[in-house]
């Protein structure tokens, strides 16, 4: 797969499509932010609706030179945009890249959405992509969002101290988690079993 059809690629599941995120999705992805009011949210950092706009124009900026592949997450079933999600600093070189930048809205949070999207990342990174190492970051003191990751299968490697600043001026400490090509196989049989079994990690 070449690296246009990667960036552009739409990743189907049963219950969630990703697609790659564009000005059509600006006003699901302003309404599934105010589900919660999540830029509220002090351990994430989550667009206003007045920013969603530049939000989206800023990713499809990145997608272009190759550096994210930004995406709405959307409910295969209805279409209806749930949040948004990102293959993020992808180093072709070295083969690696993060996810991140993925929040949902209130009511699609604890419903299986995260566990196969995150599916269908880690198997196109790995499997498309041909990445060797797959990182999650997130705010130390987001409890939720270190235990959705552990339930990934990802080994948690340790804190990079004052790490990010937040958009409340507070000075972020960063846990540091992965997922390696060799452990990428017995992680993607236990996803697959949670998709399955519904089962959520988050």
């Amino acid at each position: 797969m070449d690296q246009q059809a990667v960036a552009n690629a739409v990743l189907t599941g049963q219950r969630v499509r990703l697609e790659p995120l564009e000005l059509r999705h600006h006003d699901g992805l302003c309404e599934a932010i105010r589900d919660g009011s999540l830029w509220e949210l002090a351990v994430t950092i989550v667009p206003h609706p007045d920013e969603v706009r530049g939000f989206i124009e800023q990713g499809a900026q990145a997608r272009a030179e190759g550096t994210q592949i930004p995406y709405a997450t959307v409910d295969a079933r209805t279409g209806r945009v749930l949040g948004s999600t990102r293959l993020m600093v992808i180093n072709t070189k070295f083969r690696r890249l993060e996810i991140g930048w993925t929040f949902l809205a209130a009511s699609s949070q604890r419903t299986g959405v995260n566990t196969e999207a995150k599916l269908l990342m880690l198997t196109h990174a790995f499997e498309a992509m041909e990445m060797n190492r797959v990182e999650l970051l997130t705010d130390v003191r987001n409890a939720k969002s270190r235990a959705a990751i552990a339930g990934l299968g990802a080994t948690h490697e340790g804190v990079l101290r004052h790490h990010m600043l937040m958009p409340d001026g507070w000075i972020r400490d960063t846990a540091v988690y992965s997922i390696t090509r060799p452990e990428w196989p017995d992680a993607k049989r236990a996803l697959q079993g949670r998709v399955t079994a519904g089962r959520t990690s988050a």
